[in-house]
């Protein structure tokens, strides 16, 4: 007979065996095994295992991150508004701040109306969770960014995924369904692919369908040859059907998210948006810092460099294995977990820092290289990468 178990009391229990942290989760397969790289960054350096490395890795496509100009507006701002906000935006967290730069972004995007959020999973995550619940279906691209899967879910709608940019298979599955409401969402600029959605076809298929469209842009704002991003290259900013998300953590070099759409929208949602509402509201500094940011994307000549550097790299590296990008993020693939990790190895090895992207990030059989460019990087840096590449990959 087994002997009770003992509790923490020194009491027997008949309780069952119950697992403990340890034991929690299957353990992680060595192709698969993820680490946290903690680094610090110096322009368009990064000080990793203390190694200084040339950055193609970061988001900070247009260098704002370690501006002088952004970083003063927010070191002023700290100074005069202290660190944290204190409380949610709907309690005593709100700050003029916040209400202007709302305003400079809806009228600079073309849109009625802005709202700030803490970051872009939880305006995704909150979003879809606030416009869709089990009577409403979702149509999302294959190859969304986890939080627009993850807010899909969260929602309680009937989800239905097309394949990547397939507005043909999109098409059946909203001819195919009954009437009701229906949102379908995208990427704008894909995260791991560089590559763009159609956001006129996903317009027509929205107005013929009677559906909502909901596009994260967040790596397209700022870094498209128009830096208002790819609804406003496309000619749909500001349409009634179309709902966007954007960051600052990418191109405006901060931290923080906002969502535009209608009047009527917007503020729906600053009744309703759960992932707002109980959230500690952004540091008020951060929205200061934020509308400097905004003035120096809005001149456009940072946007302008990346677009050059991008233009030299894709002549440089034409006979890689690169996916069709003509983005910031320019993907090198590779295919194999194994292969794109000493890949990887060699480019550290050799002073570059470029992340192998694996499973379950990107579907399987797809591992590659995400190399992202930023209007910090010269052109000798571009060419030395282009020159390690090909060295590597004929090895």
């Amino acid at each position: 007979m087994a002997r009770p178990k003992v509790d923490s009391r020194g009491m027997a229990s008949s309780m069952p065996d119950m697992p403990d942290s340890r034991n929690w989760f299957a353990p992680t397969p060595d192709a698969l095994r993820r680490a946290f790289a903690a680094s610090r960054r110096d322009g368009s350096w990064l000080v990793w295992r203390q190694r200084r490395l040339l950055n193609f890795a970061s988001n900070d496509y247009l260098g704002l991150a370690v501006c002088k100009g952004v970083r003063r507006a927010a070191a002023e701002a700290i100074l005069t508004h202290g660190l944290g906000s204190g409380a949610s935006r709907l309690v005593s967290g709100d700050d003029l701040a916040f209400h202007h730069l709302e305003r400079a972004l809806a009228e600079w995007k073309g849109y009625e109306d802005c709202l700030l959020v803490g970051s872009g999973m939880l305006a995704n995550i909150g979003l879809l969770s606030c416009l869709a619940d089990r009577h409403c279906r979702i149509y999302a691209d294959r190859l969304n960014h986890a939080s627009l899967l993850d807010g899909a879910r969260l929602s309680g709608a009937r989800l239905r995924r097309y394949a990547h940019r397939d507005l043909h298979m999109l098409a059946k599955q909203l001819a195919h369904d009954p009437p009701g409401r229906r949102i379908i969402v995208s990427d704008g600029v894909f995260s791991m692919d560089g590559d763009c959605a159609d956001i006129r076809g996903l317009i027509r298929l929205a107005e013929q369908y009677d559906a909502l469209l909901l596009i994260d842009d967040a790596h397209g704002i700022g870094t498209l040859p128009d830096p208002r991003g790819l609804t406003a290259m496309q000619r749909q900013a500001g349409h009634p059907r179309l709902i966007e998300v954007g960051t600052f953590g990418k191109a405006f070099g901060g931290y923080g998210a906002f969502i535009l759409g209608t009047h009527a929208l917007i503020e729906g949602l600053r009744q309703r948006l759960r992932t707002m509402i109980y959230s500690t509201a952004l540091p008020p500094a951060l929205a200061d810092a934020m509308i400097e940011a905004l003035r120096r994307v809005r001149k456009g000549v940072r946007t302008r460099h990346l677009q050059r550097n991008i233009a030299r790299f894709r002549a440089l590296a034409h006979d890689l294995p690169l996916a069709p990008s003509s983005t910031a993020i320019q993907p090198l693939m590779v295919g194999d977990n194994e292969r794109a990790l000493r890949i990887a190895s060699k480019l550290r090895a050799s002073g570059f820092y470029v992340p192998a992207i694996r499973p379950p990030t990107v579907p399987s059989g797809t591992a590659r290289l995400r190399i992202t460019l930023s209007a910090l990087h010269t052109p000798a840096q571009i060419e030395a990468l282009a020159a390690r590449l090909k060295i590597i990959l004929q090895a």
